[in-house]
């Protein structure tokens, strides 16, 4: 595990490569390690020089979706069924407590994020 702090873009995209090589790692390896560490480090990053002030949970899904090119079957284990994923995403349906701590579990979205008033 070589990691360095994020001080530049160049230092963030290359952060990004690497947590997509390691993101699936079973846990308890050097690599869900390195994983969890690269995912702290972006956060620091992002909150210091792009400070997301989400007030709409579904804002902060999204958000997570682009960052890491995630599709709405991606959200299936931490949301449900793809009907609820897209009720979840068009405003049908809220965030289940449920769901909030898979989600920030799943994909590190901060809790005041998901349990925002939308």
């Amino acid at each position: 595990m070589n990691i360095k702090p994020i001080r530049n873009d160049v230092d963030l995209q290359a952060a990004f490569k690497r947590l997509e090589v390691v993101y699936q790692a079973q846990e308890g390896t050097p690599e869900s390690d390195e994983m969890e560490v690269l995912v702290t480090l972006i956060e620091a990053y992002e909150n210091k020089y792009f400070p997301m002030e989400v007030t709409d949970p579904v804002e902060a899904i999204k958000f997570r979706m682009e960052q890491q090119g995630l599709t709405q079957k991606d959200l299936e284990p931490f949301i449900g069924s793809s009907g609820r994923v897209s009720e979840v995403l068009n405003h049908k349906r809220r965030l289940s407590l449920q769901m909030v701590k898979r989600l920030h579990d799943g994909l590190r979205i901060p809790y005041e994020s998901l349990l925002a008033a939308a």
